[in-house]
């Protein structure tokens, strides 16, 4: 084999580790990077999550203490619930805020509200009213239970 076919293959050789070299360090920065990115990312669900459920059981204290209508609280509570424990609407006794925003899920809500003739608020709040005393000791239970309940995960 000539010499010059030899200097040349060893080039080639050479190039190419050095390419695959810079390749490597590339991929290897680039999976360092989406390491940290996923770590970041689960921080934040984490930290969500224990700000969802310190919600849960602040608006659990507030139904205990009646510093909150009791309709309000079924339907934060569902919706905070659906996040972090939808399994929990199933069972009793906190199947009662599932039950109550169904029932309670057709009134408009906020700027809606607002937006709504007077009579018909009217209707709708005692609607909303019937609904809160019917279920009344069932929703204080269930947000004595929800607020003892150590949510794993």
């Amino acid at each position: 084999m000539p010499q010059w076919l030899q200097w040349s293959l060893i080039i080639a050789g050479l190039i190419a580790i050095v390419l695959l070299a810079v390749f490597i360090r590339r991929q290897m920065g680039l999976l360092s990077e989406n390491r940290k990115r996923q770590a970041k990312a689960e921080a934040f669900q984490t930290n969500r999550r224990q700000d969802m459920i310190r919600s849960v059981h602040v608006i659990a204290m507030a139904v205990e203490e009646d510093q909150i209508e009791y309709s309000e609280a079924c339907l934060r509570l569902k919706g905070l619930l659906d996040h972090i424990a939808p399994e929990l609407l199933e069972q009793s006794p906190f199947s009662v805020f599932q039950e109550v925003h169904d029932q309670l899920q057709h009134m408009p809500t906020h700027r809606a509200r607002q937006a709504t003739e007077t009579k018909f608020v009217d209707k709708m709040d005692k609607e909303r009213f019937e609904v809160e005393q019917k279920h009344a000791d069932a929703i204080r239970r269930a947000a004595t239970a929800i607020r003892h309940h150590s949510f794993s995960g």
